[in-house]
Order: C-alpha cells, then sequence, then structure tokens
C-alpha cells in the first residue's frame, strides 16, 4: 500500500481559502441568475400570458428537483402534502403569476426592484402573525421600503404608469414573505429541497387547469419558448438548488445575500438585452429599497 506524504494533502488553510473565494462567486452567479427571470418574463410574457407562461415554468421546474423529492420520499406524509400545496401557491404559484402580470405592463426591472421587498415583508409577517420582535431598525427598514414602493409605483416609463406592476410585485414580495414563515413553523422537520421540489410541484398542479383554459391560439414564437424554458430549469429548477446547497454549506442568512444582487441584475440585463432604461424613479426607488434591506440585515457590533 503506498503511502501519501502530508505535504500532499492540502491543509485546511488552503481549504478554508478555497471556500471563500468560491462562496462570493456562486451568490453573484445566483443572483445574476435570478435577476436574469425577470429578463425572460419580459420576453415571454406577451407570448404566453401570464398563466400559461407560470404552469410551463413551474413543470419544468418541478421536473428537474424531482430527484430530491423521490429522495426524501420515506419522511412525506400526507399531511405534508397538503401543506406542500399550501406554500406553493405562496412561494410559487401567485407571486410568479403576479410578476408575469407585471411583466406585460411595465420593465423588467419594476418587479426585480419590487422583489427586494421580500426580506422586510418576511419580518413584518414574523411580527403580525407570529409575535416576533421586530426591533427599531426593522421598523424604520420597513418604513423606508415602503416609501421606496411608493416611489416605485409613482414613475412612468414611456408615458405608461408603473404603478400597477410595482403594487403587483410587491404582493408578490408579501406572498413570499408569509411563505418563509410557513416553512420555518410546518415544514422544518423536512429537507430544504423535498420542500422546494414538492412546493413546486403543488404550484404546477394548481396552475395548470388555468393555464389549459388561457393557453393562447397563435403560435408561441420560439424566442418566447426559449425564455420560458431558462425561466424553468435555470431559474427555477436548478436556482433553487443551487440556492439550498449554498443554505446547507454557508448558512440561510448568508446565503440570502444573494437577493441583493436581482435588482442589479434585474435592471442590468434588462437594460443589456431589451434597452430598457433605468429611469430615475426606478433608481430612486431601487436605493432606498435594497438600503433597507441591508439596513435591516445589519446588527450591532
Amino acid at each position: 500500500m503506498s503511502s501519501v506524504s502530508g505535504s500532499s494533502l492540502p491543509s485546511s488553510a488552503a481549504l478554508a481559502e478555497a471556500r471563500d473565494w468560491r462562496t462570493p462567486v456562486e451568490l453573484v452567479a445566483l443572483g445574476a441568475i435570478w435577476g436574469g427571470s425577470f429578463l425572460f418574463m419580459r420576453v415571454a410574457a406577451k407570448d404566453f400570458g401570464p398563466f400559461p407562461m407560470v404552469a410551463t415554468r413551474l413543470l419544468l421546474g418541478a421536473a428537474v428537483l424531482l430527484p430530491l423529492l423521490w429522495r426524501a420520499r420515506a419522511v412525506i406524509r400526507w399531511v405534508h402534502v397538503w401543506k406542500m400545496l399550501g406554500i406553493g401557491a405562496l412561494s410559487a404559484a401567485i407571486p410568479f403569476t403576479l410578476f408575469a402580470w407585471g411583466a406585460e405592463r411595465a420593465p423588467a426591472g419594476i418587479g426585480a426592484i419590487a422583489n427586494s421587498m421580500t426580506v422586510l415583508f418576511a419580518a413584518l409577517v414574523a411580527f403580525v402573525a407570529f409575535g416576533e420582535k421586530i426591533g427599531t431598525r426593522k421598523a424604520i427598514a420597513l418604513a423606508a421600503g415602503f416609501v421606496g414602493v411608493v416611489i416605485l409605483a409613482s414613475g412612468r416609463t414611456a408615458g405608461e404608469n408603473v404603478a400597477p406592476a410595482a403594487l403587483a410585485g410587491a404582493l408578490a414580495a408579501l406572498c413570499y414573505g408569509i411563505a418563509g414563515n410557513l416553512i420555518k413553523r410546518y415544514l422544518s422537520d423536512l429537507p430544504p429541497t423535498a420542500v422546494a421540489a414538492g412546493s413546486l410541484l403543488g404550484a404546477a398542479l394548481l396552475t395548470a387547469p388555468l393555464a389549459l383554459a388561457s393557453w393562447p391560439t397563435a403560435p408561441i414564437p420560439g424566442k418566447s419558448w426559449a425564455c420560458v424554458i431558462a425561466l424553468g430549469v435555470m431559474c427555477t429548477g436548478l436556482a433553487y438548488a443551487f440556492y439550498f446547497r449554498l443554505i446547507q454549506r454557508i448558512g440561510a442568512p448568508r446565503a440570502a445575500t444573494s437577493t441583493y444582487l436581482v435588482p442589479l441584475f434585474g435592471v442590468a440585463w434588462a437594460w443589456m438585452f431589451l434597452g430598457e432604461a433605468l429611469t430615475p424613479t426606478m433608481a430612486v426607488a431601487g436605493a432606498i429599497i435594497l438600503g433597507s434591506v441591508i439596513f435591516s440585515q445589519q446588527r450591532k457590533a
């Protein structure tokens, strides 16, 4: 049996350095992928319509994650199935539809900026529904975030009022905040990846009848099909798996920082590929909302 010298094995310091280098890259990549989802929705929404686009996205995302759900089948009970169906409505079916509806009516950056409110809404729901302390810092951040949404909704793009899309995005973020609290309290006994897979599958089942009833009669262009496939496979299925792998490695609070990059990439991709400009109203609202989210997550030394 050949021996391996100690010098040939990577040191713990070297491994830590490699992980520290890899984590920021992965967080940026995840923010870029999720930011791209608003670009894809903007392109495909008018050809598909909200329900067909969302149902197709969910089916593809669920298909990617089904092996993870199958792996956890031994610990899943019927009570979990009903819970995942409800979580699927709040974490995917309803917010995805709201964002898709908004994408038909306003630039991609509007939805991406409104999405940033998720962290603040999660804190608000935890305070109102579950009695968690909110603290002065988060209360200030919530007030500032709501001001940002009002500013965002007051803007216009090419003369068009973006208020409906901004409010739809804020409502979608509220759904995410509710779902996050419910997952934490009622599905913490399941692996996170199984919860993600089961929720997407449940959401797909909920939206499928609505998608069939409203499926467009005109042929859907190949570009829109490509965008919806990217939405389902990359921005939903693979991104969810990627995100939960990050949570397992670096913890949920640090993994959640990838969401700070979503509005930045959402606006950047829309500008690069669709020529959608960043208006002053969007810039001010985005800075206020994102700044409030970052402020709410800081801890006293």
